[in-house]
């Protein structure tokens, strides 16, 4: 077993032969923005940078063969001799605004992941019930110096940024884009339309993705019960006490990929205002070919 030293895996492998996904270029930090020197992306936060994706498939190693970086080429000397500028006396020089956030600085938003916990989510409540240690402040890069604004450690290298310890210690770890915790989602209300004919009621109810082998629907003589759970963790429940009467017996549903169809058998042939007998009545009965919406 070995831990891959390549920027952007650091895995524990086994297989040498495994495919290693990194950068083999080394990070570039230039007037703000961030990036790998092996590939284009450039951004300006230091989470985004953390997540731009590696660009290269190789093996993992335990060796880092990072290249290092090109020696910069000696300047020309200038034709001209460069005048020497004025030294201003320090009373007159203005203030220098530090480049580490001071103690009044807001820590990053808690809608972030913790800074460099790097303890990812496995589904269980244990996991998420650890403690976290981790940097709750901003990264501060100055004058090639590297390290966070909520501590005071400071180092040249970017591999050795990356393994400085959290300095605050919180009850529970905050995961980013974990699953949602079992439970389903009450949908209150749904749309519905119908029209009728004189031997039926033909009902629309507009609700998606309902799961048709759990879908249930009771027909009664003066109403319907429903209960229609959703394939993404949705249900509606409700109990229609229905203008007139029907037969239960004749009565069907069909689910359909954004709605559910009623047909309810007349148990007479009269001409429903409303669908249910406490929806609001204009006084105007629905005949057969108009929609009525409720």
């Amino acid at each position: 077993m070995g831990k891959c030293v390549h920027k952007g895996c650091g895995k524990v492998f086994a297989d040498p032969e495994e495919d290693c996904v990194y950068h083999p270029g080394p990070p570039v930090f230039h007037e703000g923005q961030k990036g790998w020197k092996c590939c284009k992306p450039r951004v300006l936060t230091f989470e985004e940078f953390l997540s731009i994706p590696p660009c290269t498939t190789g093996k993992h190693s335990e060796v880092d063969d990072t290249p290092t970086p090109e020696p910069k080429k000696a300047e020309e000397p200038p034709a001209a001799a460069t005048p020497v500028p004025t030294v201003k006396p320090i009373s007159e020089r203005p203030p220098i605004t530090p480049a580490i956030a001071t103690p009044g600085t807001p820590p990053q938003s808690p809608s972030s992941r913790s800074q460099r916990c790097g303890a990812s989510y496995n589904g269980s409540i244990a996991r998420e019930e650890e403690k976290c240690v981790h940097h709750p402040g901003n990264p501060v890069f100055h004058e090639g110096s590297k390290g966070w604004s909520c501590c005071k450690r400071r180092v040249l290298e970017f591999d050795e940024f990356l393994k400085i310890p959290g300095c605050t210690e919180k009850t529970r770890h905050m995961f980013v884009g974990k699953a949602k915790p079992p439970g389903e989602e009450k949908v209150e209300t749904v749309r519905n339309d119908f029209y009728q004919t004189p031997a039926s009621v033909n009902v629309s109810l507009y609700l998606k993705k309902i799961d048709k082998e759990r879908a249930v629907v009771k027909f009664a003589a003066d109403k319907i019960e429903l209960d229609l759970p959703t394939t993404d963790n949705k249900r509606y429940q409700d109990t229609y006490e229905l203008f007139a009467p029907i037969n239960p017996e004749q009565s069907s549903f069909r689910v359909l990929g954004t709605k559910l169809e009623l047909t309810l058998v007349k148990a007479d042939q009269n001409g429903w205002p409303v669908l249910r007998k406490d929806d609001k009545w204009t006084g105007q009965r629905i005949q057969i070919g108009n929609a009525g919406r409720a």
